[in-house]
């Protein structure tokens, strides 16, 4: 499998107008799938059980994407109990991996957490951190994790119908991100690129992945 390394997003001055819609040609990378990523810390961010962090995307059957976040730790890393497979908020205060999508040129996007515990979120936004309605009855995500010494492994499948689906000729751009709990409790960040001075996932210079649209996706 390739390994695609983020693009270039360091800190620079903030100003309202980057957090909007953006280009698909803004800070990001094309990506052929199969592919597997590499993601880092926020330089604010403490040292924590986390060593490195990959993951690897691909295409999921009828259109749908599958993710397996790779999180190599030192074994201090907090990971919760597993829980019963539904929705469930705040899941992004412990160790959690994420997922965020939208069409180019676009204000809105989705938000999508995944928790070891088999619990997950999905989230809509009209524009940045504003939330929307979500479409009725969309599938969920499928969530499976492996634990082993020194590496949790959470792979999950997003259905086709919970992807933004692109009009002819536009891309759909992805973020990638987790949250990483220590046992002392401190967090640590990771994301595809950190373009605030602050950790923020919904940034739009974070959604850094250009990918071609998914066949078989649909607007529901």
């Amino acid at each position: 499998m390739p390994e695609s390394r983020a693009p270039d997003c360091r800190l620079r001055p903030l100003r309202g107008a980057n957090i909007g819609a953006f280009s698909a040609s803004s800070c990001s990378m094309p990506v052929r799938l199969p592919a597997r990523l590499t993601l880092r810390p926020h330089p604010t961010s403490p040292a924590g059980p986390v060593q490195a962090l990959t993951v690897d995307l691909d295409h999921h059957a009828e259109g749908g994407l599958r993710l397996s976040f790779a999180l190599a730790h030192d074994g201090n890393l907090l990971i919760p109990a597993p829980q019963p497979p539904e929705p469930a908020d705040g899941l992004w205060a412990h160790t959690c991996c994420e997922a965020f999508v939208t069409v180019a040129g676009e204000a809105g996007y989705r938000e999508y957490n995944f928790s070891p515990s088999g619990q997950w979120a999905s989230y809509a936004f009209s524009a940045y951190r504003q939330r929307a309605a979500l479409p009725d009855a969309l599938p969920a995500p499928v969530i499976d994790t492996v634990a082993t010494p020194g590496l949790l492994s959470l792979h999950a499948t997003l259905p086709a119908r919970l992807l933004p689906a692109a009009p002819p000729g536009r891309l759909l751009m992805l973020g990638l991100s987790a949250v990483c709990e220590a046992r002392d409790g401190t967090l640590q960040y990771w994301a595809l690129c950190h373009p605030a001075e602050r950790p923020d996932f919904h940034h739009r210079r974070s959604f850094a992945l250009a990918l071609a649209p998914l066949s078989g996706s649909a607007r529901p």
